[in-house]
C-alpha cells in the first residue's frame, strides 16, 4: 500500500512539475509565468471570461489569478471590456499582443499533447482520462471531508 502510495504521488507531482517548466520555458520570451499562460489560454479560447471564470477553469485561488491578471494587464496582454462593474465580474479581452501569445500557447499545447499521446491507443487516452477524472474527483470528496471536520 505505501507503494501505491509513494509511486502515485511522486507521478503526479512530476508530471505537474513538468507541465510548469514547459509553461515557463515555452513563455520565457514573453516574460510569463505559469498561472499567466493558464490566464491567457482560457482568455484565448473562452474571450470575455471573467476573473471568477478564470479562477473555476484555472483551478488557481483568486489571490493567484488576481496577481496574475495585473501582471497581464500591465503588460499589455488583456484589457477590460468595462470599468463600470466589478473588477473581478468584468469580461476581460486579449490585447493583440495576448492574442499572439494565446495562439503560441494553444499551438503547443496541441503539439505536447500530440506528443505525450503518440505512444497510447484512442481507447487507451480515453481510460487514462476517465480514470484521472474518478481520482480527482475522489481525492476532491476525501479532501472535501476532511475540511467539514476542521
Amino acid at each position: 500500500m505505501q507503494e501505491r502510495f509513494e509511486t502515485f504521488t511522486v507521478l503526479i507531482n512530476r508530471i505537474s512539475r513538468n507541465i510548469r517548466k514547459i509553461k515557463n520555458r515555452e513563455m520565457a520570451e514573453y516574460h510569463l509565468r505559469s498561472a499567466h499562460v493558464s490566464c491567457i489560454y482560457y482568455l484565448y479560447t473562452n474571450p470575455g471570461a471573467t476573473a471568477t471564470d478564470l479562477c473555476e477553469r484555472c483551478e488557481e485561488d483568486k489571490a493567484t489569478v488576481s496577481r496574475a491578471l495585473e501582471y497581464l494587464e500591465a503588460g499589455g496582454f488583456i484589457s477590460r471590456e468595462t470599468e463600470r462593474t466589478k473588477r473581478y465580474k468584468s469580461p476581460l479581452l486579449l490585447t493583440a499582443k495576448g492574442i499572439e501569445a494565446g495562439k503560441r500557447i494553444a499551438d503547443k499545447i496541441d503539439g505536447v499533447l500530440d506528443e505525450i499521446s503518440g505512444g497510447l491507443t484512442e481507447e487507451e487516452r480515453v481510460a487514462f482520462y476517465r480514470s484521472l477524472s474518478v481520482i480527482s474527483e475522489s481525492l476532491e470528496a476525501v479532501a472535501g471531508r476532511g475540511e467539514n471536520k476542521e
